[in-house]
């Protein structure tokens, strides 16, 4: 795109840039001119720098600018410049560092491709972390953070840490729980799960040791952005993996889903064999209330089938109780001196009370035993009616 293309597709999409800044007046200047090449709408909060920030900002009369008493965070930087773009009209923010990492010129791969997805995306500048010059421990907690980032939403991209950023202002989260760097991760995770997409455009990089300042402070921001990951993965496996697990299997119907999830599906049929295990172990196993929670976590965790291994754990739907109960109850006996004349007893859940631990590690058994007749059944079914290269099914090579 032309310079005058870049500057009236900015006007026409109503985007600004935001700067946010704390005590960068080394590189502030440079920054804030490369960026009115392509725009004047430009907001810049100065995060209660104590350097001259205040003073280069003064001789910029057409921007707006907001001081903050106090440092607060970058995040908290963030949230400030958004609602003032919002308040202001804007319906998306292109956030730029002021550090002089991030070169202005960069502008128009943010514009080109937002007109091009024709619709609302956050978009976030690939640095490329592999080339050289790239600090490792940058590189390393940019790798750490992508990792976390596809655990938690499903997504893989290949830098989730750029502050070069554009931002759909309408369709982000309205609260946020954060207010450092954490915050970053933050945003663009709750956004892939408000179905927004996230995606990676390439963007270049400047790490210049004797202009640069960061303000990342390894063990104290590091320790932030660990706990943060803690939560949202509890969140995900708790929740939005579920949830969106559900809200999948739900739109098909039995026909498809045997079509699309069982024989089309990706994986072997010794993967698939496994899936239907997994589900077939952790439905009959006394983990009452945790069934779906633990099989779609742990299918993410060994990379199994989501689907075959959900409609697998429903083997203990309310017509087999009675059976399930009474072959625990007889399984587990031997191992409590249990007596296994108990099943003349009328088989409800005041017997399972009373007889809870044989209950339970028959309960086990019988989810072991089942497990592995499962598997290999449908290992054998699935290579007589779709056959893969696969190696046989006890093969010693591990799922991947």
């Amino acid at each position: 795109m032309i310079l005058s293309e870049v500057r009236h597709a900015i006007s026409e999409q109503k985007i600004c840039v935001l700067i946010p800044t704390y005590n960068n007046a080394k590189t502030l200047r440079r920054v804030i001119d490369g960026v009115l090449v392509y725009t004047e709408s430009i907001i810049i909060v100065n995060d209660g720098s104590t350097d001259a920030t205040s003073d280069i900002l003064a001789g910029y009369t057409g921007v707006k600018t907001i001081h903050l008493p106090a440092n607060k965070g970058k995040g908290n930087a963030l949230k400030t410049g958004f609602r003032a773009a919002q308040a202001a009209g804007y319906d998306y923010a292109i956030t730029i560092d002021s550090d002089g990492q991030h070169y202005p010129d960069d502008i128009p791969v943010f514009v080109e491709a937002l007109l091009e997805e024709g619709g609302d995306v956050l978009l976030i500048g690939n640095r490329n972390m592999a080339q050289d010059g790239i600090p490792k421990k940058s590189s390393f907690g940019n790798r750490f953070s992508n990792f976390w980032f596809w655990f938690e939403t499903g997504i893989r991209l290949e830098d989730t840490q750029s502050g070069y950023r554009l931002y759909p202002l309408h369709k982000i989260p309205k609260k946020y729980f954060t207010p450092k760097f954490e915050f970053e991760i933050e945003i663009i995770v709750r956004s892939a799960w408000k179905h927004i997409p996230v995606k990676n455009v390439p963007v270049k990089v400047l790490y210049d040791p004797a202009e640069r300042v960061s303000h990342f402070r390894p063990f104290k921001d590091f320790t932030r952005i660990s706990i943060l990951n803690t939560i949202l993965v509890t969140i995900a496996l708790v929740y939005i993996i579920p949830r969106r697990f559900i809200h999948n299997f739900r739109k098909k119907s039995f026909k498809r889903f045997i079509k699309e999830d069982v024989l089309e599906s990706d994986g072997s049929n010794r993967i698939k064999a496994f899936s239907v295990a997994l589900g077939v172990f952790v439905g009959l196993c006394p983990l009452w209330g945790f069934h779906t929670l633990l099989v779609i976590s742990l299918s993410v965790l060994f990379k199994l089938n989501k689907v075959l291994a959900f409609m697998a754990s429903n083997v203990s739907l309310p017509p087999f109780i009675p059976f399930i109960i009474a072959a625990s109850l007889f399984l587990g006996a031997p191992f409590v001196q249990g007596d296994s004349s108990i099943l003349n007893h009328e088989l409800n859940f005041e017997l399972v009370k009373n007889h809870l631990l044989q209950y339970v590690i028959g309960s086990f058994i019988l989810a072991a035993i089942l497990s592995a007749v499962s598997g290999v059944v449908t290992f054998v079914l699935l290579n007589r009616i779709s056959p893969d290269a696969e190696e046989p099914f006890n093969n010693s090579h591990p799922v991947e």
